[in-house]
């Protein structure tokens, strides 16, 4: 069991800030329900107040705005009666914030939220039908930069603390519950592992929820188990010193752009798997249960399609499905080509460089150093004589995470959302990448995910928006969760 903690001195625990509606006549048997109903006009008003902060983390000029979004959810928090709560910001990153809210049992599992208050960038903020930074409700949809990503989902966490206390009459939540809000997940989180080490007494737990994932759809809720990782890095082709005339030296000198381009042809075989050495030989596949259920999913070409930028068609790696391709298959994707002349009408040279951005998405269980030692292998092996070349590696990348779904911590999230949306819930994964792995890696505990949020929220696009009713359906979860989580765990 993770250690307990304790108010600060003279701190003390004060009581509900609404009525006890766990004794509700018209909600009998779903007290939870009624407590997250109780608490929702205060719930969408206070997002609305944190929303208007633009925390965006990856620009200086707004790092005064990333610690007021800190103390702005440090303050909310001690008025939610949590006795233990502290800003994390001394640095090297961003402001995180901690908090604790003991168990009354002291054997009781320890529990620790994960999420973010980081935001990304608005541009172009001309495509934005409301100020990113003026939350707009409009019937059930809200409007804002990190409305979805990810203040909304921590709020809604914040949101169903309150509601499971309500529900059970207590003063203390059914587990010991903690909560790390970092702020530099938005640029990769390149902190996030020194401040786990820096605080592991602090943050010791025996599981994480994570709470930055979304469901498959509104009427096809899911859990998550599982994100891909990431790792990317630019390979640059060099000639000569300089541009030269294609009839004076064309046919005579290697061309780096079309060393370029037979290396991005290389990249793929005909059946579209990625050709560098052993790429295939840490994947581990899903369970035949969890394919089911990717299966069973409704899935519309047309509309999936739409969303996917509007893309023509299908396309990938022969055997799986299209979500399986996203969710569970690793791959290689270019991000963009550079070289030579690309201005109105026409110059003939041979450029002097030419270079490819590439991003890799992983699964379990690849790593990025091993696909990083396996490109640089791969560009030499397609670097002719006379170019130098160059792999720039963009970060260390983000290894991925998939969490046994036999795992009762899994069960329980499972069980704590059917019961919140009154249907069946199927697994699912998702095939962007966040700092899950480093979670379970750096605190040594399952991390299971648990959010309410929809694909198609446009996150980090213009016109971000999270579907109110839905935020509470996932509290509602969440207070479920903590009640079943003691006997899950034991």
């Amino acid at each position: 069991m993770g250690p307990p903690c304790h108010a600060r001195p003279g701190t003390a625990l004060p009581g509900l800030s609404s009525r006890d509606v766990s004794d509700d006549p018209e909600n009998p048997e779903h007290p939870e329900r009624a407590a997250v109903a109780a608490f929702a006009d205060d719930f969408v008003a206070g997002l609305r107040e944190w929303l208007a902060i633009p925390s965006i983390g990856a620009d200086p000029a707004h790092h005064g705005d990333v610690h007021a979004s800190a103390r702005w959810l440090a303050d909310a928090l001690s008025r939610d009666g949590w006795p233990d709560v502290r800003v994390w910001d001394a640095g090297p990153a961003l402001p995180a914030v901690y908090a604790c809210r003991p168990a009354a049992d002291p054997d009781a599992p320890t529990v620790l939220v994960y999420g973010h208050h980081d935001v990304q960038p608005v541009d172009p903020v001309e495509q934005w039908r409301y100020p990113p930074f003026e939350p707009t409700l409009v019937g059930e949809e809200l409007f804002a930069r990190g409305a979805s990503d990810d203040k909304g989902q921590v709020a809604m966490h914040l949101l169903g603390v309150r509601a499971h206390l309500a529900a059970t009459g207590a003063t203390h939540p059914a587990v010991t519950l903690k909560l790390l809000v970092e702020g530099e997940e938005e640029s990769g989180s390149p902190h996030l592992t020194r401040l786990l080490d820096d605080h592991r007494d602090d943050l010791a737990c025996d599981l994480v929820v994570f709470t930055d994932t979304p469901l498959y759809a509104r009427d096809a809720p899911t859990v998550c188990t599982g994100q891909r990782g990431v790792y990317g890095a630019e390979v640059v082709f060099t000639g000569g010193a300089s541009d030269v005339h294609s009839g004076r030296a064309g046919g005579g000198v290697p061309n780096p752009a079309t060393a370029i381009a037979r290396l991005v042809a290389a990249l793929h075989d005909d059946r579209g798997r990625v050709r560098l050495r052993d790429f295939y030989a840490d994947v581990v596949e899903p369970t035949e249960a969890e394919r089911a259920d990717y299966a069973a999913l409704p899935f519309d070409e047309a509309g999936w399609l739409a969303n996917a930028g509007g893309a023509r068609a299908l396309s990938g790696e022969p055997g799986w499905s299209t979500l399986e391709r996203v969710w569970v298959r690793p791959t290689a994707e270019v991000n963009g080509i550079r070289g030579g002349y690309t201005g109105p009408g026409l110059k003939t040279i041979v450029p002097a460089e030419a270079s490819v951005k590439l991003s890799f998405r992983l699964v379990p269980d690849q790593r990025p150093e091993q696909v990083a030692d396996a490109l640089r292998e791969f560009v030499r092996a397609h670097t002719p004589p006379g170019l130098r070349s160059e792999v720039i590696a963009r970060g260390d990348g983000a290894p991925p995470y998939a969490v046994d779904v036999s795992h009762p911590a899994v069960g329980a999230v499972r069980d704590a959302v059917e019961a919140a949306f009154e249907q069946p819930v199927r697994f699912s994964r998702t095939g962007g990448s966040g700092p899950a792995a480093l979670l379970h890696d750096g605190l040594g505990v399952p991390v299971v995910y648990l959010g309410a949020t929809l694909p198609d929220d446009r996150i980090h696009a213009p016109n971000e928006r999270v579907v109110v009713p839905l935020l509470l359906r996932g509290a509602e979860a969440a207070a479920r969760l903590w009640r079943l989580l003691p006997e899950r765990l034991s």
